[in-house]
């Protein structure tokens, strides 16, 4: 599929899920694999996969397919999915189970029980209804257990949110379309929903929506937070809001660096560089409103970026980096519409240094440097 902006569209682990077990099971029970084969998504689309795996051997079939992402930057791009179906014991149904390189459940908070396979509700349906429309045209029974597979997908997993919502031994099998938006994120704004989830299952009343790696050492040092209540925002904080407005926690921390949270504090929700820019104007008119020198506000209208705004203040001894922390804060209260939470926001520069908060947070040493950040580095 191509979107309109020439970007091909791509196809989730659940679409590919869903093929390697139509081939499969059409394999038990014809002895012949569909090549390509051909499945019906929630939406009624209906495309063809090759196959790059075949095997067939007595009560047991097996196919694999190769995930296109399409254009979108997908950890899973390019991943061998394969489906196992085996005979089942007679009125046994369709039952999950997690090959190699897919994740189990070890958390409550999910949309699945603790201990079973990272299958997603939406890809087990799928499955299911494509195994009850073989059963039905064949006169089988669909007793059958179907073991999903990712090729690398422990090594995978690391790289994606699984480990911190408590989905260990590799990917979840994912989709709720089958479809893969290019650069929509999707797969990014669900695991935060996720990480919200299980964060309020663990019982945590305190979470903390970061930018990077850095905002979150820095949040959860502050703070003393543990792994389960710190959640990747990346550029998505309209995601984080939106949801906690929804599933509120007590209490939310922003983090991030100062360019990011210029950007929120201008009412931006998408903190991507390509989506949202930092307004130095409106940095400037902070100074003026707050009678800061008149040189400095002339000096930040001049600025390359949000950090050169930031360092000219602090030449100034000018509190630029609590008023963007305030100006997000005050743009994260107005998301939530008086959702019972309570935000606080923490502006770091790239060494990890404090250079803003509002409120200010009782402990927090403000321009003292992230210590896991090698002078010089930034993150």
């Amino acid at each position: 599929m191509t979107s309109p902006a020439k970007l091909r569209y791509g196809w989730t682990t659940g679409a590919c899920a869903t093929a390697a077990t139509t081939a499969a099971y059409q394999a038990l029970l014809t002895g012949e694999f569909p090549d390509p084969v051909t499945i019906t998504l929630p939406k009624g689309q209906q495309p063809a996969f090759a196959l790059a795996r075949e095997e067939l051997a007595g009560d047991l079939a097996r196919a694999g397919v190769v995930k296109d992402a399409g254009d979108d930057p997908d950890v899973t791009h390019g991943a061998l999915v394969q489906a196992t179906v085996r005979r089942a014991r007679p009125g046994s149904g369709v039952t999950f189970r997690a090959g190699e390189g897919v994740g189990t459940v070890t958390k409550p908070g999910l949309p699945l029980a603790v201990g079973e396979p990272a299958i997603n509700p939406v890809p087990r349906a799928m499955m299911t209804a494509a195994v009850a429309e073989l059963a039905a045209r064949y006169g089988d029974p669909g007793d059958v257990e179907i073991e999903i597979s990712v090729e690398h997908g422990a090594e995978l997993a690391r790289r994606t949110w699984n480990p911190r919502l408590g989905i260990l031994g590799g990917l979840s099998i994912l989709g709720t379309t089958g479809i893969v938006v290019p650069y929509s994120c999707a797969a990014w704004i669900d695991s935060i929903r996720r990480g919200v989830d299980v964060a309020r299952a663990a019982g945590r009343t305190h979470v903390a929506g970061c930018t990077g790696s850095t905002s979150e050492r820095v949040a959860a040092r502050i703070h003393h937070l543990p792994e389960d209540a710190l959640l990747d925002m990346g550029d998505f904080a309209g995601a984080v809001l939106k949801y906690l407005r929804r599933h509120p926690v007590p209490r939310l921390t922003i983090a991030g660096g100062v360019g990011k949270l210029s950007k929120l504090a201008d009412g931006h929700l998408d903190l991507h560089s390509g989506r949202s820019q930092v307004n130095l104007p409106a940095l400037a008119a902070l100074v003026r409103a707050h009678h800061g020198p008149a040189e400095l506000a002339a000096g930040i209208e001049r600025a390359n970026t949000a950090l050169d705004a930031l360092q000219q203040s602090r030449r100034h001894g000018f509190p630029l980096g609590d008023l963007i922390a305030a100006g997000a804060r005050r743009t994260a209260i107005g998301v939530l519409r008086g959702a019972p939470v309570e935000v606080d926001v923490i502006v770091i520069d790239r060494a990890g240094t404090v250079v803003g908060q509002d409120p200010p947070v009782p402990g927090a040493d403000q321009g003292a440097r992230d210590p896991a950040v090698p002078p010089g580095v930034g993150g």
